[in-house]
C-alpha cells in the first residue's frame, strides 16, 4: 500500500498522468483494431501460413501491440505493404503501425516524417551466391550482375560498396520478393542482396537445395529494423515504443508467456510494475493496467518470438548475435520501465 501511495505521489509530482488523447490513438480505439503494415512475404519475420495468417516476428509484434491497446491479439488487421508503397501508407493513415523489417534512417525520420519506435532486429546488408560459383567474399564480385529490390536501403548501400571498392555491377531491380528470389533461381543474376536475415530466409524456405547457396561474409552496412509510426501523434508512438521495449525488458526479467500469470504474484517492483499489479504505468500510456502482462500472454516475451521464428529451432536457423540481450554480449537493451 505505501508503495502504491508513493508511486502515485511520484506520477502526482512529475505530471505524469493520463495520456493525452492523439488522433492516430482516438482512431485505433475508435475502430476497435490496429492496422498492421506488413512484409508481403519473408518467412520469419511476416508470412502467410497455410491458412493465409501472418507469422513471424513482425507479425507477433502486431499482435502483442493489439493485446496492448485491446486485450485481445486478434484484433488487428494485417496489410501487405511492398517496398515501394510502405511510407506512403503509413503517411496517408491507410495503416497504422509499419512492422516490415524497414531499416531506421535519418532522412525516413525527418523528410519521410516517420518516427522509429525502437529495434527489434539488428542486420545488415549481404549477399547470396550459388556455392557452385566458388565466390566466398563480396570482393570477388566485381562485373557480377546483382538482383535488388527497388526502394530499399540496398540500392545506395550496393552502389557506394562497389564505388567504394573500385568495382563494377549490372543491377536487376525486381520489387516483388517471389519475383526477386525467382529471378536469381533462374540465373539471372550472380548474386542477390538484401539484409542478411531475408537471405537466409530465402535460402531456407524459397530456394530448392538451400545447401547450395552461400551467405558470404561481409555485412556492407548497418540495417536497424523496427516498428514506425507517423509524427504528429506522441500518444501513439509512446504505445508502440513502449510495448516493444516491454516485449524486451520481459525477457530480461525471465517473465514468459508460459509464467506471465504466475508472476503476477512475484514481489520484485520492476516485474509489479510491468505487469500492472502497481497501478500508474498503464495509464500513463492511455491503457489497461495489464497492458504488458496481455502483450505477453499473446506472444511471449521477444526471446521466445525469436526463437519461434528465426532461432535454431526455426527453419531459418539464425543465431542470436546482435539480437541477444546485453546481459549476453547482444544489443537488446530495454529503457526501463519505471
Amino acid at each position: 500500500m505505501l508503495r502504491n501511495w508513493l508511486l502515485g505521489a511520484c506520477l502526482a509530482l512529475t505530471g505524469m498522468g493520463a495520456a493525452v488523447a492523439g488522433p492516430s490513438f482516438d482512431a485505433v480505439k475508435a475502430r476497435g483494431s490496429v492496422i498492421c503494415g506488413v512484409n508481403q512475404g519473408v518467412a520469419g519475420f511476416s508470412a502467410p501460413d497455410s491458412r493465409g495468417e501472418y507469422r513471424g516476428l513482425d507479425a507477433d509484434f502486431c499482435r502483442a501491440l493489439a493485446a496492448a491497446v485491446f486485450g485481445d491479439p486478434t484484433r488487428v488487421r494485417f496489410v501487405a505493404t511492398s517496398s515501394q508503397n510502405r511510407f506512403t501508407m503509413l503517411q496517408s493513415g491507410e495503416i497504422d503501425v509499419l512492422a516490415r523489417n524497414a531499416t531506421q534512417t535519418l532522412v525516413r525520420d525527418t523528410a519521410l516524417g516517420l518516427n522509429m519506435a525502437g529495434v527489434n532486429f539488428y542486420d545488415g546488408q549481404g549477399f547470396l551466391v550459388r556455392r557452385s560459383s566458388g565466390v566466398t567474399s563480396a570482393r570477388q564480385l566485381d562485373g557480377a550482375t546483382v538482383c535488388i529490390q527497388p526502394g530499399t536501403t540496398s540500392e545506395l548501400n550496393i552502389a557506394d560498396y562497389f564505388r567504394a571498392n573500385g568495382m563494377r555491377f549490372t543491377p536487376v531491380l525486381i520489387e516483388r520478393p517471389d519475383e526477386f528470389v525467382a529471378a536469381y533461381a533462374a540465373g539471372r543474376c550472380d548474386a542477390m542482396t538484401q539484409d542478411a536475415s531475408q537471405l537466409a530466409s530465402y535460402r531456407a524456405t524459397a530456394l530448392q537445395n538451400p545447401q547450395e547457396h552461400v551467405l558470404l561474409p561481409e555485412r556492407i552496412s548497418k540495417e536497424p529494423l523496427g516498428p514506425m509510426v507517423r509524427h504528429g501523434d506522441d500518444q501513439w508512438f509512446d504505445v508502440v515504443k513502449w510495448v516493444l521495449a516491454g516485449l524486451i525488458e520481459a525477457e530480461e526479467q525471465g517473465i514468459t508467456q508460459a509464467n506471465v500469470e504466475a508472476r503476477l504474484r512475484d514481489p520484485n517492483p520492476t516485474v509489479q510494475r510491468m505487469l500492472g499489479v502497481t497501478a500508474g504505468f498503464g495509464r500513463a500510456l492511455g491503457l489497461e493496467e495489464r497492458w504488458l502482462f496481455n502483450a505477453i500472454r499473446a506472444v511471449g516475451n521477444y526471446g521466445e518470438s525469436f526463437e519461434r521464428h528465426l532461432g535454431s529451432g526455426s527453419p531459418i536457423g539464425l543465431p542470436r548475435g546482435l539480437n541477444d540481450l546485453w546481459t549476453r554480449g547482444g544489443l537488446m537493451y530495454a529503457l526501463p520501465l519505471r
